[in-house]
């Protein structure tokens, strides 16, 4: 059961943490809006549009990537001034072990990470999707790097297809060719001169088009020439629209669908998207650590005060960033697997934070 000092160290840590989001959430709108005013400014955009539709989304991101951070703050600010006016020492004299100590600080970080852990797969991609169809709107408006030129896709088992040249603008193709193959035989050569997308039917029609089809030695061949053939395809315009922020406007579920669909169609870089998979759960516990060591570091009183220990805090959480920028770039670039490289971090500092652990307890 709770005991009432464990119900008092659950209030400060919370209480304190909501604060350091606060603060840190005015500091990153204020910042965030004064670099983009000038866009708000030249586009048709309203007060409402930009409050609802991208300030609310943009705390929820850059608080979903900070809250580690946070929780380290906040365990640090409260615990090293717990520390200052004594009442740490008070504790242990009442015989209380570190280990004991430590028991509601997990708690209140265990509850955040739960919260942290379904907001990364759920919450913030959601709301990254209002968020980032807004800045693609009004202000990243050129970030599409997505292919139109000499594309090969599968899209399916045993169908492939290669497209030219795609152009956005009418959602159009140039020299369209679909191969179905059955086996290790191909069957069939669909070309067309063009194709032009069909919002009302969900087609492609084609025109122009000429069909080869092959069965053993023998092969047929049906002209289309100033005809129309509509065809039903599993690709759609969306599909060479991809924006460097992309994975981040999908939940897990659809990532994950998103990973087994590039690769059927024989895209082999689909790294970053297992990245993406990988930070979203290994980022929630990185609370955990967090709080072990703001509890290890800011537990005993030391002549410098508050000030050393944020001090120390903030460089460690600099430590932990630059750590995990490293890790994830040599992941993204199959120097490391996904999984191994998200982790790394969290690997280390649950080192370093049993060493801290340990030297607080001698």
């Amino acid at each position: 059961m709770l005991r009432t000092i464990d119900r008092y160290l659950i209030f400060k840590y919370w209480s304190t943490f909501l604060f350091t989001v606060l603060i840190f959430s005015l500091i990153a709108v204020v910042i965030d809006f004064s670099s983009k005013v000038e866009d708000f400014i030249e586009e048709a955009v309203t007060l409402r549009e930009i409050i609802w539709d991208y300030e609310i989304h943009f705390v929820l991101m850059i608080n979903g990537l900070l809250l580690p951070l946070y929780a380290l703050i906040a365990v640090i600010f409260f615990t090293a001034r717990l520390a200052n006016i004594s009442e740490i020492i008070a504790l242990f004299n009442a015989g209380m072990s570190f280990r004991r100590l430590l028991y509601p600080y997990l708690l209140a970080a265990s509850l955040i990470t739960g919260f942290h852990l379904w907001a990364n797969h759920y919450l913030i991609p959601l709301s990254n999707k209002t968020r980032l169809d807004f800045e693609h709107r009004y202000v990243w408006k050129h970030n599409d790097k997505g292919k139109t030129k000499d594309i090969h896709l599968f899209l399916q088992p045993g169908q492939k297809v290669y497209i030219r040249q795609y152009l956005r603008r009418d959602s159009s193709a140039r020299d369209f060719q679909l191969e179905r193959i059955v086996g290790n035989e191909l069957r069939e050569i669909l070309r067309a001169r063009k194709a032009d997308w069909q919002e009302a039917t969900g087609r492609w029609r084609l025109q122009d088009y000429e069909i080869h089809r092959f069965a053993g030695m023998e092969e047929s061949l049906v002209l289309g020439r100033g005809e129309y053939l509509d065809t039903l395809l599993r690709l759609r315009p969306e599909d060479f629209t991809r924006y460097l922020n992309q994975k981040e406007m999908m939940i897990t579920p659809e990532l994950r669908a998103f990973v087994r669909s590039e690769r059927n169609r024989g895209v082999a870089n689909t790294r970053i998207y297992e990245v993406e998979m990988q930070r979203r759960t290994a980022e929630p516990f990185t609370i955990l650590i967090l709080t072990i060591i703001g509890l290890a570091l800011a537990s005993r009183k030391v002549r410098g005060g508050m000030g050393l220990h944020l001090a120390t805090g903030i460089l460690l959480g600099g430590l932990f960033i630059f750590l995990s920028k490293f890790s994830t770039t040599f992941s993204t670039n199959d120097s490391l697997p996904p999984m191994l490289g998200v982790w790394i971090p969290n690997l280390v500092f649950a080192v370093v934070a049993g060493v801290l652990v340990r030297r607080a307890q001698c």
